[in-house]
């Protein structure tokens, strides 16, 4: 009798969570359709969240209706168990293909048992990425040349890998910067193949690059700094030649957004929720590579 009651409550609750997620994804659309007349240029104004961390989700389908793109294939790595992503919108209400890396064994096991893994062309891959192995990952996977975007959010040597890559040619580049380092400053953490934010420093804040040194790197590459999000952690950048004439092309001090959440940690481990200053004081004590 328990062994049944209890199958029959984990079919309820299955039940009940794929009615969420049915009801997140529809919400999405309608958001999508209700913000198509927007301006190019309001991307924060387009901002909506189905499974993005932030508004991702929306500025994405709002630069997709104002740039073309030729095959509408993703990158995105740093992605945990993919619940929460960039691309994973794109992946359902879209049909898009793609390829997801995690450094996690158990978030690709995860990833491939999910639903999505069959009903959608989804690859997965496990790796710890460096500027090394990132051009190997994308080819062994059948994926080279033009492609519709990349994200990039593995909190640590972003810049470097950015930088690395040249198996692809994305249309859309969205990319993590911290925002403590300012709008001035072009700086990076380092190049270390072993970096890995929470050693390298207890306070969880010492990762990543500015949004100016981002903003040299996409012109070198050959991409336009469009926006940033209003939570002041993701930078959208668009390939200069597919830029229409209504999204403008921003300076890092312009289109500079601050970070809008507290996330430093004490040497124990516990939120320390330290001010601007205080986190400023801490990472001046740090190393950075100038990349201007």
């Amino acid at each position: 009798m328990f062994v049944s009651a209890l199958k029959n409550f984990a079919r309820r609750v299955c039940s009940i969570e794929e009615r969420s997620k049915k009801i997140q994804e529809a919400l999405g659309r309608i958001e999508e359709r209700q913000l198509r007349d927007l301006p190019a240029a309001d991307i924060q104004g387009a901002e909506f969240r189905v499974f993005s961390q932030w508004g991702e989700d929306g500025i994405l389908q709002h630069l997709l209706r104002h740039i073309p793109v030729s095959k509408k294939i993703f990158v995105e790595f740093g992605v945990e168990t993919y619940t929460e992503s960039n691309t994973r919108f794109l992946l359902i209400n879209d049909n898009w293909a793609g390829l997801v890396i995690d450094g996690s064994p158990e978030n690709v096991d995860y990833i491939k048992k999910d639903e999505i893994y069959w009903r959608y062309n989804l690859k997965v891959e496990t790796a710890f990425i460096t500027r090394d192995n990132i051009n190997d990952l994308i080819r062994r996977n059948g994926i080279s040349g033009e492609i519709g975007l990349l994200s990039v959010d593995i909190d640590g040597n972003d810049y470097w890998v950015w930088e690395a890559i040249d198996s692809i040619l994305p249309s859309i580049v969205v990319v993590e910067y911290n925002s403590r380092f300012g709008p001035e400053r072009a700086v990076t953490v380092p190049y270390d193949p072993r970096f890995f934010r929470t050693t390298a420093h207890y306070s969880n804040i010492y990762y990543g690059a500015s949004l100016a040194a981002l903003c040299l790197l996409g012109k070198r590459k050959g991409y336009s700094f469009v926006g940033c999000n209003t939570a002041g952690n993701n930078a959208f950048f668009v390939r200069s030649e597919l830029r229409s004439a209504g999204l403008p092309e921003l300076t890092p001090a312009k289109g500079f957004v601050q970070l809008q959440f507290r996330e430093s940690r004490d040497a124990s481990g516990k939120l320390a929720l330290l001010t601007g200053d205080q986190e400023s004081t801490v990472l001046d004590t740090l190393p950075l590579t100038e990349v201007r």
